[in-house]
């Protein structure tokens, strides 16, 4: 998979540079990586609908357009292919390959409270009962 993701990044890098009439990725790099995000956005909501609809084949081909348009953001973002492995393997180091970094610290579980032992305050209570009487 790796292998496949490099190449489609080196062909990614290629044709930007090429006819934006011609070529899609060339389009997408003339517009900007607003447009960029917009239509990765747009391939993920497709994967998503296609999931829950049960429409695997579906799947499996939006989730093609979904990496094409990964691998255009990457670029034109200046991130590249083993930059995200990289971060893959220190992740897999910290919590297992299957697992994702939470966005907020690690919570620690919370503990019984500590009772707080409260002395009395015999000159308070000399002037409530006084006052009282």
């Amino acid at each position: 998979m790796g292998d496949s993701i490099e190449r489609l990044y080196q062909a990614v890098i290629a044709a930007k540079d090429l006819d934006p009439a011609t070529s899609r990725t060339a389009r997408l790099f003339q517009r900007g990586s607003a447009k960029m995000a917009k239509k990765l956005a747009e391939e993920a909501i497709e994967v998503v609908i296609d999931a829950v609809n049960g429409k695997s084949d579906a799947v499996v081909r939006e989730s093609a357009d979904l990496l094409y348009n990964l691998t255009v953001l990457w670029a034109s973002a200046g991130v590249k292919p083993e930059d995200v492995w990289r971060e893959m393997e220190r992740r897999e180091r910290l919590l297992g390959i299957a697992e994702k970094l939470p966005k907020a610290p690690v919570k620690l579980p919370k503990t019984a409270p500590v009772p707080v032992v409260r002395r009395r305050i015999v000159a308070l209570e000399n002037r409530l009962r006084k006052r009282q009487s």
